[in-house]
């Protein structure tokens, strides 16, 4: 696909510094740009690439100004980062902008898939689903019945959306995951085995969630799994039965939520974040990498460590810590004397 600079800036609401007419057909890093490529100086650690990059046109602020010959078109906009992001969207729009229904792929009569939408090969669907409009369903996915997906959705290769589902619009679902499988419930019994729950709740996935490569998400044992608008899930999270995630929440990689915690509005997670089943997280609460919660959390805090604790509580903990070796020869050298 070919864009002009021109056009791109008319996109962006820029303004053009340099030759309006240049091709553009692909997206490239500052500092491997190419002819015919498109780059973007966001971050000034950054800023000697513009002199030497090779790259047809670049995105720049609307402050910046050159200091030396450059040979690149400028498109001067207000938010570098924000617009070059607007345009990674606009490439891979045109990328997975796909209609029909494959004829290797396998999808029960009683399905209603939209004539607008994108069915791949070896995808199954079974009864009475329903995939909405303008949606991008690649190769190798299952979707079992009762299914519901709105529209403007995409879900990649070798994800599995098991029964009653219901997920909504501008969703994006990465490869591998699994949706809606049985939660760990289980009932032990007197003689050391367990008995297993029945799990026969769903997963609700609200608008513009996304759910990165090999996450799982599991249905409730009654009622729902919710996943509610905007959530932003990394790579690899377990999100286990009868959770409920508020708006707009983020977690990062390798990090695992047990049964039943509520999680609130605007909360960032960070990576390998353990938290226990039966909890209550408040709303912007701030939690660091590998922390383990073990407690409910108030809305506004900001934790770390296991078992978490208040993140300015820790630092001056952490002084303490480290001073323990000097502290303990001292109080030996006290009680010797």
């Amino acid at each position: 696909m070919n864009f002009t600079a021109g056009q791109i800036a008319d996109q962006l609401n820029g303004t053009i510094v340099g030759d309006k007419d240049v091709f553009i057909n692909t997206l490239s890093k500052i500092e491997e740009g190419k002819n015919g490529s498109l780059t973007f100086l966001a971050n000034p650690k950054y800023t000697d690439y513009i002199y030497t990059t090779d790259a047809s046109a670049t995105i720049v602020s609307n402050d910046f100004e050159p200091t030396e010959k450059i040979t690149t078109t400028l498109i001067k906009v207000k938010d570098p980062y924000s617009s070059f992001t607007s345009i990674l969207e606009l490439f891979n729009d045109k990328k997975s902008n796909k209609v029909g229904i494959s004829d290797k792929s396998d999808i029960d009569k009683s399905s209603i898939i939209s004539k607008s939408s994108y069915v791949g090969s070896f995808t199954t669907i079974g009864k009475n689903s329903i995939i909405g409009d303008n949606c991008f369903i690649d190769n190798q996915v299952y979707i079992g019945e009762n299914v519901k997906i709105g529209n403007d959705c995409k879900i990649y290769p070798g994800t599995k959306i098991m029964n009653d589902t219901i997920i909504g619009d501008k969703c994006i679902i990465h490869s591998c995951c699994s949706i809606g499988s049985d939660g760990f419930g289980f009932a032990p019994n007197e003689d050391g085995t367990y008995k297993k729950i029945p799990q026969t709740g769903n997963v609700i996935i609200g608008n513009n969630v996304e759910i990165g490569s090999n996450s799982t998400i599991d249905r409730a044992t009654i009622g729902s799994t919710i996943i509610n608008n905007g959530v932003k899930l990394d790579n690899q999270i377990q999100i286990a039965h009868n959770v409920e995630i508020g708006e707009n929440t983020a977690i990062a990689a390798q990090s695992g939520v047990a049964g039943s915690t509520k999680i609130g509005r605007n909360c960032m997670i960070g990576g390998q974040v353990g938290i226990i089943g039966h909890l209550k997280i408040g709303d912007n609460v701030k939690i660091q990498a590998q922390a383990g919660v073990t407690s409910d959390v108030d809305s506004n805090a900001r934790i770390t460590g296991t078992p978490a604790i208040s993140y300015m509580n820790y630092n001056k903990s952490y002084i303490h810590f480290k001073n323990l070796p000097e502290i303990v020869k001292k109080i030996d050298k006290k009680i010797n004397d």
